[in-house]
């Protein structure tokens, strides 16, 4: 006799389900607009992007920064569809030539990387920033393509805005004329360019220091981002937020499986210690990598509580589950 205990093979429904679910294919987009202090454009756009039939995990907006970041995941041509709306209302109602903010920028669409998640290749987001790079071209915007989706792969984000846009407004230089359109002169009078990408999921992420001087920062940023000889696939800024009255360190890791968040962190804090200094609270862009969740990932870097709502493979599954179940009886035998 079976014992209650004993594992079941899995029922026909449940096979059917597991079928269905690799049939889903989800494509994440995190596109940073050129506008973090005008409330009622962020909601537009936030109800804009809803509108599109995607499904919008975060959002959040900076006034320092004055730039805000969305997150949203679908199905590719409702990803790119949403892309290309976010291009549109930029270029329809934001202007550079009156922005002022701290984070660097060349667009009011400034970047728009795209994201395998589930059942895509990193080819498929290739294609895919292609696709939408050409349709943004096609409403006046020149584009530059960064990440997987140069040529060659892997061009950065951090020498395409170099100097900003003000460094473009007479003429691209040789070394950064835009992808499209070949013939592009000058950015866009208001939006400026677009850099669109494909990468691998990263962390966005600041940490407020207390205790020390904006030259101290910058001179850390520099020190534990990789160009500057630190860790592999950090990029660093050290800023001030005039706004607030904070300084931070403000950084994009590409790669948080290979480069520890753990180890970034304590560098930063011995080099800020030891000049006098503390470590503030920590703040993460957008979603959660799996790297944050892991044991005592959460507690060691004194985040907010662990949710499941700001946690990127959580709310991947979840979507995958409600795609699956809306999916058609098949003719394989299914149900």
């Amino acid at each position: 006799m079976r014992s209650s205990g004993a594992a079941r093979a899995p029922t026909r429904g449940a096979r059917a389900f597991v079928i269905l679910s690799a049939m889903v294919q989800v494509l994440e987009a995190v596109p940073n607009v050129s506008e973090g202090r005008d409330p009622s454009k962020i909601e537009a756009l936030i109800a804009l992007v809803r509108g599109t039939g995607v499904d919008v995990l975060d959002w959040s907006a900076d006034a320092d920064h004055n730039r805000a970041v969305l997150t949203f995941i679908g199905d590719p041509p409702a990803v790119e569809e949403a892309g290309v709306a976010v291009a549109r209302f930029a270029l329809e109602h934001l202007d550079l030539r009156t922005h002022q903010g701290i984070h660097p920028r060349v667009g009011a669409l400034d970047v728009l990387p795209f994201v395998p998640l589930h059942g895509l290749s990193m080819e498929d987001a290739v294609t895919s920033a292609h696709r939408v790079g050409r349709r943004i071209a096609d409403l006046g915007v020149p584009v530059y393509f960064y990440g997987q989706a140069s040529s060659p792969p892997g061009r950065g984000l951090a020498e395409l805005r170099r100097g900003g846009v003000e460094a473009l407004r007479q003429g691209f230089p040789p070394d950064r004329r835009p992808d499209l359109p070949a013939d592009a002169a000058v950015p866009h009078p208001s939006a400026g360019v677009t850099c669109v990408g494909a990468r691998s999921v990263l962390l966005a992420w600041n940490v407020f220091l207390e205790g020390v001087g904006l030259e101290d920062a910058r001179r850390i940023a520099a020190a534990v981002r990789e160009r500057g000889g630190g860790f592999q696939g950090l990029r660093a800024l050290g800023l001030d937020l005039p706004r607030t009255g904070r300084l931070q360190i403000s950084m994009n890791l590409e790669d948080p499986k290979r480069t520890s968040p753990l180890e970034v962190l304590a560098e930063i804090r011995r080099r800020v210690e030891e000049l006098g200094g503390t470590l503030g609270e920590i703040e993460i862009i957008g979603m959660w990598p799996d790297t944050l969740v892991l044991p005592a990932g959460g507690d060691r870097l004194d985040l907010p509580d662990l949710g499941p709502a700001r946690v990127l493979s959580s709310r991947v599954a979840e979507h995958v589950e409600r795609c699956a179940r809306r999916i058609p009886e098949t003719s394989d035998g299914t149900e």
